[in-house]
């Protein structure tokens, strides 16, 4: 059950209050609890900067590498694995992937399997900061490091900038861990939280739900993981206790991606839930049998030589080993997994009313951004098509079956029962809003020139859709009267507007259908010429039909009206899947860019005959 969009909004406003009043206290009472507010503060700056740093990496790398490793289970927990590592946030990931899913790049499966290695991969986070970040003064390798990344953010390449936001969002952690262990360390001579330890089951039960509440308020349960790390190894709070709070960060670290599923579709909340399930499971196996790991975690910590008394080490130890035997155990599991999901959140019944990929979800990444356009973009032109047809009284799967498009447009006499307007409204001009939002919101955010180009003639492409249905939508009243019974050369003349429109939906679907690597548009040109050639023959040929009193002028005129809306109606169609269905890269699409003809040559090649 998808949340309401205001609930995360209600409860931002219910924390806020809360969360100011208890640092006001805290700074109030303490300076040493300032400089771990400050460092904690630092850290979570960082992280947002290491997010935006990727992001400015996405419609590339990123990308393409998720797609093209999520093809097998392995592969997807071992990309979740890899991705969590280099990011050091497996909440970014983990919305990387919603935002795929929301998209249709990806299985549910392949998202699922990300997320199991997300848990894998977050756990080098507290290798780094336990065995890196309190042995050295990492203060030394911060500054240096924000020096260089701010001349690298002020540089014009996207790439570089992106560099030099990760490399600050770098410097700002390091710059965090050391103001969060200097902190500890001094706060410990005024007040000593030890005093607040407890042992036992209740001990494990309050220090969890402390985790799982300290990783909601900050959304990153890696910023969590930092904080605990620096106390323990401060002695601020006891090794029993702190592995309890690492077990709660991992519940607590669902929220991004419940969050994160609030503007989601249906396989985006699966996925969030997946999250939910995945580390509430590996939560209470690590309750019930944490004895037995905390008996691995002494023997696996002498094996490769860790002190018995470093429990900063020891802890990273535990936070693997639990991870890793979540994964495990849920491995097995995955099809009842996704059966549970599937039947817990169904797929809603298709209504090719509404709008299937375009949600905030997919907001984030240049590259579901623009599969997530193509996507609805299709959808339009599938009910404009189908729109179409049936103004003019055909059906699609006739059509496409036809070995003779004008004999079975000949044939089609009987007027289907339809409200053109109330369909147009329901059917094409609500998905089109909704494009036009999307596309809108696009321009308001900082993407590449490149990316926002193809956003656009994507959004050109359904216009000129929504453009050929208003123009049948014209002319439906007289051709659907000239049509059901035979008037003569009036129902020749409209029929032959049906057929030539007919024929245009057939190139269309054959396009479609035929395999995206040899894809020709160069065809689309030939229709062009053909369609400009017949809008000027049409006056010569109906001043012909008057003279020769086959037809009477107010047929003449209803006619040539109509045939304007025809053949605005086929250019339009033209066009729309010139943008849609053009290659952008290979060869052929090089070749395709020489030949395609320019609008003055059209022009001249229809007015010459040829």
């Amino acid at each position: 059950m998808m949340l309401p969009l205001g609930t995360d909004t209600l409860m931002k406003k219910l924390l806020l209050p809360v969360i100011l009043a208890a640092l006001v206290l805290g700074f109030w009472n303490s300076q040493d609890f300032q400089e771990i507010a400050a460092g904690i503060a630092i850290f979570l700056f960082g992280m947002l900067m290491l997010e935006d740093g990727f992001k400015l990496f996405s419609g590339g790398i990123l990308e393409r590498l998720l797609a093209r490793t999520t093809d097998g289970l392995g592969k997807s927990i071992g990309f979740g694995i890899i991705s969590t590592t280099i990011m050091q946030s497996s909440s970014l990931v983990s919305v990387i992937t919603i935002s795929f899913l929301s998209a249709g790049l990806i299985t549910l499966a392949a998202g699922v399997g990300i997320i199991f290695g997300a848990n894998i991969g977050t756990t080098t986070g507290a290798w780094l900061v336990a065995g890196f970040g309190l042995k050295v003064k990492i203060s030394a390798y911060a500054l240096p490091m924000l020096a260089i990344s701010i001349v690298l953010v002020f540089q014009k390449s996207k790439y570089t900038r992106g560099a030099g936001l990760i490399l600050a969002g770098l410097g700002f952690l390091f710059l965090g861990i050391h103001h969060m262990k200097e902190g500890f360390e001094a706060f410990r001579d005024q007040f000593d939280l030890t005093r607040f330890a407890m042992t036992g089951l209740l001990g494990l039960a309050v220090y969890t739900l402390i985790g799982a509440a300290a990783t909601v308020v900050m959304q990153s349960s890696h910023a969590t993981m930092v904080l605990i790390i620096t106390a323990l190894a401060a002695g601020q709070v006891s090794y029993e206790n702190a592995i309890a709070l690492a077990i709660g960060a991992n519940i607590g670290t669902t929220i991004t991606a419940i969050i994160g599923a609030f503007s989601a579709n249906f396989q985006g909340r699966r996925l969030a839930l997946a999250h939910l399930v995945f580390n509430v499971v590996t939560a209470a196996v690590a309750l019930v049998l944490i004895n037995q790991i905390m008996w691995s975690v002494d023997r696996v910590s002498a094996f490769v030589g860790i002190a018995s008394d470093d429990y900063a080490l020891k802890l990273a130890v535990f936070h693997t080993i639990f991870n890793v035997l979540g994964v495990a155990i849920m491995v097995p599991l995955l099809g009842q997994l996704l059966v549970f999901l599937e039947r817990t959140i169904p797929e809603p019944e298709l209504d090719v009313s509404k709008p299937r990929y375009l949600s905030e979800a997919v907001d984030g990444f240049p590259a579901t951004m623009e599969v997530a356009m193509r996507k609805e973009v299709k959808h339009l032109q599938d009910n404009a098509i189908e729109l179409i047809a049936h103004g003019l009284n055909l059906h699609r799967h006739e059509l496409y079956e036809s070995d003779d498009i004008a004999a079975t447009v000949a044939a089609s006499t009987r007027p289907l029962e339809l409200d053109i307007d109330e369909t147009y409204e329901t059917r094409v001009k609500t998905l089109y809003s909704a494009i036009v939002e999307f596309a809108t919101r696009a321009g308001t955010k900082n993407l590449p020139a490149d990316f926002m180009e193809r956003i656009y003639l994507l959004w050109n492409s359904a216009q000129r859709n929504v453009r050929a249905v208003k123009a049948v939508k014209h002319m439906r009243r007289n051709a659907t009267a000239y049509t059901s019974y035979r008037q003569g050369k009036a129902t020749d003349l409209y029929n032959g507007l049906r057929t030539e429109i007919a024929r245009i939906l057939v190139e269309i679907h054959e396009l479609d259908e035929s395999d995206p690597e040899i894809r020709s548009s160069l065809w689309l040109d030939e229709e062009r010429v053909q369609v400009e050639r017949d809008r000027k023959n049409t006056t010569r040929l109906i001043e012909g039909l008057i003279r020769e009193r086959q037809i009477g002028a107010a047929t003449a005129t209803s006619f040539l009206n109509d045939s304007d809306y025809a053949y605005e109606a086929m250019s339009d169609l033209i066009e729309a899947a010139r943008v849609y269905y053009i290659e952008t890269e290979g060869a052929l699409a090089e070749v395709e860019r020489i030949l395609a003809l320019e609008e003055d040559e059209i022009e001249e090649m229809s007015a010459n005959g040829r």
